[in-house]
C-alpha cells in the first residue's frame, strides 16, 4: 500500500469514526431522552404508591387510636367514680355506727360531737378528691361562683353588691365550679 492509499484509508476510517461518534450521540441522548422520560415517572409512580401504603398505615393507626380511647372514655364513664365512692364509704361506715349508737347515747352534746367529727371527715375526704368549699362570707357577688337568690336591703353602702348570707354553700373541683353557692345580696 501507498502513502496515498494509506492516508484514503485514514481518511475513511476518520470519517466513519467521526460519524459513529456523530451517531452515537444521537442515538444515546435518544435513549437517555426515553430513560429519563420513563425513569421520573417510574420515580413519581414508586414514590405515590410508597404514600399510598403510608397513609393506609396512617388511617389504620388513627382508627385503633380511636378505638382505643372510645373503650377508655367508656371504661371512666362507668367506672370513673369508683375512686369516689372508695373515698367516701369510711365516712359511710362512720355514719352507720352513729346511727345504732344515737338511741343508746343518752348523751346528746357526744353526740352532736360525733356528728361533727363525720361531718368534718367528710370534707377532708372530699378536699382529697380536689373539691373545696367556696368561702362567700362578705365576698362581692360574682355570677360565675354565686347565684343570687334574694335581694336584701341595707343602709351601709359598702355591703351593696355584697355577700350577705349564704342559704345553701357552693362547691369548687379543681378550679371549676361544681355548685354555686346560693347567697343573699345587699341592695
Amino acid at each position: 500500500m501507498s502513502k496515498k492509499d494509506k492516508n484514503k484509508n485514514a481518511a475513511a476510517d476518520a470519517n466513519a469514526d467521526a460519524a459513529n461518534v456523530a451517531e452515537s450521540p444521537a442515538e444515546n441522548a435518544a435513549e437517555n431522552a426515553s430513560q429519563e422520560a420513563k425513569d421520573p415517572l417510574d420515580i413519581a409512580l414508586g414514590e405515590i404508591e410508597e404514600l399510598k401504603k403510608q397513609l393506609l398505615y396512617k388511617a389504620a393507626e388513627f382508627e385503633n387510636f380511636r378505638k382505643r380511647t372510645l373503650a377508655e372514655k367508656t371504661e371512666l364513664i362507668l367506672n370513673g367514680g369508683q375512686n369516689v365512692v372508695k373515698a367516701i364509704l369510711p365516712v359511710v361506715d362512720d355514719m352507720e355506727r352513729a346511727i345504732e349508737t344515737a338511741g343508746k347515747i343518752g348523751d346528746i352534746a357526744a353526740l352532736e360531737e360525733g356528728w361533727e367529727l363525720i361531718a368534718k371527715k367528710l370534707m377532708k375526704v372530699l378536699e382529697g378528691l380536689g373539691v373545696k368549699k367556696m368561702d362567700v362570707a362578705g365576698a362581692d357577688f360574682d355570677t360565675d361562683f354565686h347565684e343570687a337568690v334574694a335581694l336584701v336591703p341595707v343602709d351601709d353602702d359598702a355591703k351593696k353588691g355584697k355577700v350577705i348570707d349564704c342559704v345553701q354553700a357552693g362547691y369548687v373541683i379543681n378550679d371549676k365550679v361544681l355548685r354555686h353557692a346560693k347567697v343573699a345580696v345587699g341592695q
